[in-house]
Parts: structure tokens; sequence; C-alpha cells
């Protein structure tokens, strides 16, 4: 699990924020606070955060070391930006359908694919925010997609922290599927495969009547025993009705 914020809070909100930032030297490949960051989001978007280190951005850069620390403080300071670059990537249309359980929906999606395009994300403590503009664009889009609905300032807080909350459960488990076969080195199908011949231990209807009534209706529905995909789906329907149970109430 990695942590936002362990750098100089000063160095990393002038970081994020870009005030100070120095131009490039003369006679040295140009490099800039955006074309480090990108570099190291290639760097964790492709190998994971365990593999992110100054050595390596610099690495794909085709630089030196050293040379980063002109523009970058350090891998905390770094790391900061990144997750602030990356919170800046959802889209933020004005004028989505559906009033605003369409509107939680859209923010929802939007979240989803963010975490299905870093996954790293994932293995970020979300306890203490990073302080950027885009990370604070974004949570002022995600307020006003449920302001003007009866709820109170904390409600609306409250609301936007359950949906994303669970987006990034729900995607933790896509993504985890997703690497099963790459971290296992043996596909579902190989899996099953190798399980059948105890299947019918746990699949006993006399036993376990209503586990495997159940099982067999949901592997037949989902054609496997788990679809990340459906969990969403369901999970987030399912979150929306409670929310407009609270919605109808103060209304």
């Amino acid at each position: 699990m990695e942590y936002s914020g362990k750098g100089d809070p000063a160095r990393s909100l002038a970081l994020l924020w870009r005030s100070g930032e120095r131009a490039s030297r003369k006679g040295k490949p140009e490099l800039s606070v955006t074309r480090i960051v990108r570099a190291a989001i290639e760097v964790a978007d492709a190998e994971g955060l365990a593999a992110l280190s100054m050595r390596r951005v610099a690495e794909r850069l085709g630089v030196g070391t050293m040379s980063l620390y002109t523009y970058v403080p350090g891998k905390p300071e770094l790391f900061d930006v990144m997750l602030d670059t990356v919170y800046g990537e959802t889209e933020r249309p004005e004028d989505v359908q559906g009033g605003w359980r369409g509107r939680l929906e859209q923010i929802a999606r939007e979240n989803w694919a963010l975490y299905l395009r870093h996954p790293w994300l994932l293995q970020v403590a979300a306890s203490r925010p990073v302080l950027g503009p885009n990370v604070t664009a974004k949570y002022d889009y995600e307020l006003r997609a449920v302001d003007g609905i009866g709820l109170t300032d904390l409600e609306m807080d409250s609301v936007i922290t359950l949906v994303t909350g669970f987006v990034h459960g729900a995607a933790r488990g896509a993504v985890e599927a997703a690497q099963a076969e790459s971290r296992t080195g043996m596909t579902d199908e190989q899996w099953w495969a190798a399980h059948a011949p105890f299947l019918s231990r746990i699949s006993d209807a006399a036993r376990f009547p209503t586990a495997a009534r159940v099982g067999q209706a949901a592997g037949e529905a989902l054609n496997a025993a788990y679809s990340p995909e459906h969990a969403f789906e369901f999970g987030l329907q399912r979150v929306l009705d409670g929310i407009e149970v609270l919605v109808n109430r103060r209304a």
C-alpha cells in the first residue's frame, strides 16, 4: 500500500500547482515536470508501483537520474503529482441525462474506467487526498452532481464518498480477476479443469442445497463463478437505489 502526502508539503504543493517550475537548461534534454510525471505514470501502468523509482523514470526518459531532481524534489512529491494528473483524466460533461441519478452513474463509470486504465491507483490509501488542482476540480464536479436536491453539505460529501468507495472496491475485484492469469500462470478454464474432480464435494445438493442451487444459477447466468462487470453494474444500481431513498426522504 502506498500513501500520498509523504513528501514536503511546501514542495509538493508548489509542484502540484506548478509555481516556480524550472525551465530546461541549455544543452540538456528537454525535461519538464509534465514530461517526468507522464513517464512515471507509464512506468506504474506497465510495471506497477513496486517498480516505480526515480532511476526507473530516468531510464524511461533516457536521462541521468540526478537530472530529474532539477524539476522534482523526490519520489514522494512526484507520486503526489502522478495522482493529481491521472485524476484529471475523468470526463466532466455538464449536460448529463437522468438528473442526479444519471450524473452519479456517469461519475461512477468514469471512476471505474480510470481504475482499469491505472490499476496502481488501487494500491493507494485514499485517506489523505492530494491537494492538487485536478483532484480539487474532480471533487467539485462530483459534488455538483448532487447539489440542490435537498441534501445537506455533509450528506453530499457522504454520497460521493459512498459512490466512489463502491467503485474502488468493484474495480479492485475486476483488476484482481484480470491479473489472475499472469500472477498464477493458469487461466480460469485451466483452474476450473484442475478443480473439477473435487466440485462434487461442494456442490452436493443434499448437503448444501442453497449453495448448490444458487451457485449453479449464477454460474449459468454469468458463464463464470464471478463476473466483475456484473458485480459493478448490479452493485451500482443498488447503491443508487439507496441514495434515492435518502433523496426522497429529504424531499
